[in-house]
């Protein structure tokens, strides 16, 4: 058996808490690797940490300004060769399907680390991502890992909801992120995709805390059930809307954004109801896209919806933004402007999407000041490539 399929076999054969001690032990057997180290990336994608020790008490990795992060950033190996060291430290990062997990760094003998090596160390981190992903089924030494600090019950189930906060394939590349990543509120995103379309919802529950949770774990599950029985985008808007109010009875509603993208042509399908806005950023040009804007769902029984034809071309940039960004108050009382917003957009262009949400947010940080947010802001950045 050659070396990398022996530490394949030892992580696909180790239990769900012991990925790291498996990994660890095969690198070190069969690549002579000096030290071994996993991190996480926590939930408001500032730092990477250690899951061999506790939760709380390890010394984290800034994603910025570190050798990990930059593995992490760049997606892509890092190596450090230290001066007057016959050893390299090389970073590679843990991702799913274009998720961001976090980075697994590896010591080794400088002789020992050929070009080969490191093809073969960036698929095992790779498997190891994969490895991560089920386990989280069976154990939370890893959801425990992502945390800097505790997570409020309402942003537990939160997000527990997400799919993730990246994703990518070769017609579109996604990433979105929530803030205050440790205590959000009702604001959510939820991607599926199958080998034609596209299915984005982008959704801003009214209320705080446990209720607003609540609220959006009631509208993302009734509208997952009605896009998983194969019904159309429209049908999904008011099967939800339904739920809501047959629950609710109108007196709570939830805002969402519904969009079926065509793999094949770019033809998209809209529901707006009571969206977040949406921006469309074009060969450097950010402006706002209107839309028909209908009732918010479970607002009052028996809404109709109907859905209106959009187009993306391949270079085009997308961004899904909560009220959380427009009215956030800087500390003289000035609200985040539309002028502010576009200069975030086309401040970020060069940034692939997964790094999008968190530099835009960075820039509302900036705006609010210390005060502390009174609403949680949700940014999702898509970048359509579209098929040849």
């Amino acid at each position: 058996m050659d070396r990398f399929s022996a530490v394949e076999r030892a992580l696909r054969g180790a239990p769900a808490h012991a990925l790291f001690e498996a990994v660890r032990d095969a690198l070190t057997t069969h690549y002579t690797a000096v030290s071994v180290d996993l991190l996480m990336a926590d939930y408001a994608l500032t730092i990477l940490q250690p899951v061999n020790a506790l939760p709380y008490t390890a010394e984290p990795v800034p994603v910025h300004a570190s050798a990990p992060g930059r593995a992490f950033g760049a997606q892509r190996p890092h190596v450090e060769r230290p001066a007057r060291c016959a050893e390299v430290i090389a970073h590679f990062p843990v991702s799913v399907r274009g998720d961001r997990i976090g980075v697994l760094t590896v010591r080794l003998p400088d002789d020992h680390y050929t070009p080969q090596t490191q093809d073969e160390l960036q698929d095992i981190a790779e498997i190891l991502g994969h490895e991560i992903v089920v386990a989280e089924r069976d154990t939370d030494l890893y959801l425990q890992a992502r945390r800097a600090n505790r997570l409020t019950l309402a942003a537990e189930m939160q997000w527990q909801l997400l799919p993730g906060r990246s994703c990518a394939r070769p017609e579109y590349e996604i990433g979105a992120q929530l803030e205050p990543a440790y205590a959000i509120y009702g604001d959510n995103f939820d991607w599926s995709t199958s080998a034609d379309h596209l299915t984005l919802t982008v959704t801003n529950g009214m209320g705080e805390g446990i209720e607003a949770a609540l609220l959006t774990n009631l509208a993302i599950n009734a509208l997952r059930n009605a896009r998983r029985a194969g019904l159309s985008l429209t049908d999904q808007a008011f099967l939800a809307d339904q739920a809501i109010y047959g629950h609710y009875r109108g007196a709570a509603h939830l805002s969402v954004l519904l969009l079926r993208f065509d793999l094949s042509t770019g033809e998209v399908e809209i529901v707006d109801a009571g969206s977040p806005r949406m921006w469309r950023l074009r060969q450097g040009k950010a402006e706002p896209v209107e839309l028909d804007a209908q009732l918010p769902l479970g607002m009052f029984e028996d809404t109709i919806y109907t859905a209106q034809p959009f187009s993306v071309l391949p270079g085009d940039r997308l961004f899904f933004l909560s009220d959380g960004v427009y009215d956030v108050a800087s500390p003289a009382g000035e609200r985040y402007s539309e002028k502010a917003l576009i200069r975030a957009m086309t401040a970020t262009r060069l940034l692939p999407p997964s790094q999008v949400p968190r530099a835009v947010l960075q820039e509302l940080a900036g705006h609010r000041g210390p005060i502390d947010a009174e609403d949680d802001a949700m940014v999702v950045c898509l970048d359509w490539h579209g098929r040849p």
